[in-house]
């Protein structure tokens, strides 16, 4: 089966549980995945897999967090074509911009030629079941457009 990085923010956790929930979803989909912090990989490891999925938190009033904003600012130099992509993460509805780390990695693997294979989960905190029964049906659509490629 096809090859899944799933690179993660996570300030307090519930990133990580959401990247994770993803990566039990495609693991148990058959596919092989590897999950890794952002600090301890580059962008450039996305070249290696069929899937690249980001799983960010959004800092503050809709900020990048620190420890990633390197990695997605190369993301943007790759060329990914034939690959999938995915993007999830969490964020506080608390703020007025929820989630929108999201939203910029979306626009930036959109600058690699990569291919969207689901549309983004964004979690309020942390996971609930609803969002929970998202991220794997998240998983379930990148597994069946990296099949379809």
């Amino acid at each position: 089966m096809a090859f899944a990085k799933i690179v993660y923010a996570s300030m307090t956790g519930n990133t990580e549980e959401i990247a994770d929930i993803v990566a039990n979803k495609l693991e148990e989909l058959g596919h092989d995945v590897e999950l890794d912090e952002c600090t301890t990989v580059d962008a450039s490891d996305f070249e290696d897999a069929d899937i690249a999925i980001v799983a960010t938190y959004t800092y503050g009033d809709g900020d990048l967090p620190d420890e990633i904003v390197d990695f997605y600012e190369d993301l943007q130099d790759l060329d990914l074509s034939g690959k999938v992509y995915g993007v999830v993460g969490s964020g506080d509805t608390f703020y007025d911009y929820f989630c929108k780390s999201v939203d910029e990695f979306e626009e930036q693997f959109a600058l690699t030629g990569a291919k969207k294979g689901a549309d983004s989960v964004k979690v309020d905190l942390a996971a609930e079941d609803e969002d929970i029964e998202n991220l794997e049906q998240f998983a379930t659509q990148l597994s069946a457009a990296v099949q379809n490629l």
